[in-house]
């Protein structure tokens, strides 16, 4: 379940550096690709709660459904809006694809529209149904496409963590995500990332926050993230995204995941 547990993050072995009670060094290289390599899951699902809250507290809530399928070192994912009435049937589409040189394919479907848009490149780091989350931030990003060092060590409550500096390696890069770097607080105990801070292209800032995180069906998940958009210090938005009913090795019929069935419906 690539996209909701390494997707608003980092995207070896680690018996070969970690041992019960002693972590010993690591580059900042073997940091991310153990992240990326972090056991989450195959062929999932979820119900999410998404609630937008603008800078005077006021509130919107969306209910999701999310279905991932593993097709090779590929994931493919679906999203279908419920609720409320506005939003019912909007469904998203995305090819998430581990060859970094392959960009990721994604599509709305917007039911008053009866059209399917498909999110080009330049679209990506807009947001996601009015959330703090880019389109962007909906996949999974390439180890490879960035360039990282150890900034420092520290405690996020409680636990120890990383905090790795992430600098995209290309202008393509940069633009797609509209990030020009990116901080990741990453345990040492599990390489879950469990904060981190974007730098935007336009001088904003976003903060993601893990508010809770459960071992299910032995899988770290993410099951209340907060992404915070910032200016000058001030908060201008915030997105709260609750994750239940959170399922692994779920039977999902390739056609499930395809342009025709997001028009469908659920």
């Amino acid at each position: 379940m690539r996209n909701w547990t390494k997707t608003i993050g980092l995207s070896l072995c680690m018996g070969m550096f970690f041992t019960p009670g002693l972590v010993l060094a690591y580059t900042a290289d073997e940091v991310a690709k153990a992240v990326d390599a972090r056991d989450d899951g195959d062929n999932g699902s979820a119900v999410i709660q998404m609630t937008l809250i603008d800078r005077q507290g006021n509130k919107r809530v969306r209910t999701m459904n999310k279905f991932e399928k593993d097709f090779g070192e590929d994931t493919h994912s679906v999203i279908f809006f419920s609720d409320p009435s506005d939003v019912r049937n909007t469904a998203f589409l995305t090819f998430d694809y581990a060859d970094s040189s392959k960009d990721d394919d994604q599509w709305l479907y917007l039911p008053a529209l009866r059209n399917t848009k498909r999110i080009v490149s330049s679209d990506k780091s807009s947001s996601f149904m009015g959330s703090d989350f880019s389109y962007a931030d909906m996949t999974s990003r390439a180890i490879e496409d960035y360039s990282y060092k150890i900034a420092k060590e520290d405690e996020v409550n409680g636990n120890e963590v990383w905090i790795m500096e992430a600098a995209p390696k290309t202008e393509k890069v940069r633009r797609e995500t509209g990030y020009d770097k990116s901080y990741m607080f990453v345990r040492k105990d599990n390489f879950v990332v469990i904060r981190a801070i974007h730098f935007q292209t336009d001088g904003k800032r976003k903060y993601m926050d893990v508010k809770e995180l459960k071992k299910i069906e032995g899988i770290w998940v993410p099951t209340l993230i907060e992404m915070r958009t910032t200016k000058d210090k001030i908060t201008l938005h915030t997105t709260l995204m609750s994750f239940s009913d959170v399922k692994f090795n779920q039977d999902f019929d390739e056609s499930f995941f395809s342009v025709r069935r997001i028009e469908r419906g659920l």
